[in-house]
């Protein structure tokens, strides 16, 4: 790409789209980063310069990533577990009725709550559902036509952000998730904490950028 292209200085426009990313922690969508440039740039050369800034920072210790919601700049996977060591608490973690219940709910919504409870097994705690829509990952798009009118619940944008994800169809084959499941049942097992309790706000594919 030039530095001069139809009138736009290309060098100072993604120096203005590399600024606004960077003074936020949360995904901005292209709509939304196309009202900083008057006149409006249009929206194929913000996908340009937004591909051509992704480039810059590759190999870097922060990465421009596309998710659901938008473009955010975040800390690359593998250098997470260095970061960690800063934490001085440790996150709290999910039992297996929330996940799997979460599980459910991702691959098979929409469902009701009486559809989580047919494939478990088991009732559902209020306080699970209760859970995963005040962390945002789930929330209710409708209510199906039968007695009783029972919600419908599907995973939201904000789930797919915190997992560093830009839709459904790049999540793993469910058959995946169980041994993770049988991890978290081996962690209960092995400890007596409280497991189900909200997770600080943050990305599972790696760590915001923050100022």
């Amino acid at each position: 790409m030039t530095s001069i292209e139809a009138g736009i200085d290309v060098a100072l426009a993604k120096q203005v789209l590399e600024a606004a990313l960077l003074s936020t922690t949360e995904p901005v969508s292209n709509a939304v980063l196309r009202r900083l440039f008057e006149p409006d740039i249009g929206a194929d050369m913000i996908c340009r310069l937004l591909t051509d800034l992704q480039q810059d920072w590759h190999g870097r210790s922060a990465e421009l990533v596309r998710l659901a919601s938008g473009w955010r700049f975040q800390t690359r996977a593998d250098l997470q577990l260095y970061l960690d060591r800063l934490k001085e608490t440790r996150a709290p973690r999910y039992s297996r009725a929330v996940l799997e219940t979460l599980a459910i709910i991702v691959y098979r919504q929409p469902v009701t709550r009486g559809d989580i409870e047919d494939i478990r097994g088991v009732t559902v705690s209020s306080q699970i559902v209760k859970l995963l829509e005040t962390r945002g990952w789930i929330d209710t798009i409708g209510h199906r036509d039968t007695p009783g009118r029972p919600a419908l619940y599907a995973t939201t944008k904000q789930f797919l952000d915190d997992l560093g994800l830009r839709s459904l169809s790049e999540l793993p084959p469910l058959a995946e998730l169980e041994g993770v499941l049988d991890l978290v049942d081996t962690a209960e097992a092995a400890s007596s904490t409280p497991a189900e309790q909200p997770e600080p706000s943050g990305t599972a594919g790696g760590q915001q950028v923050t100022q």
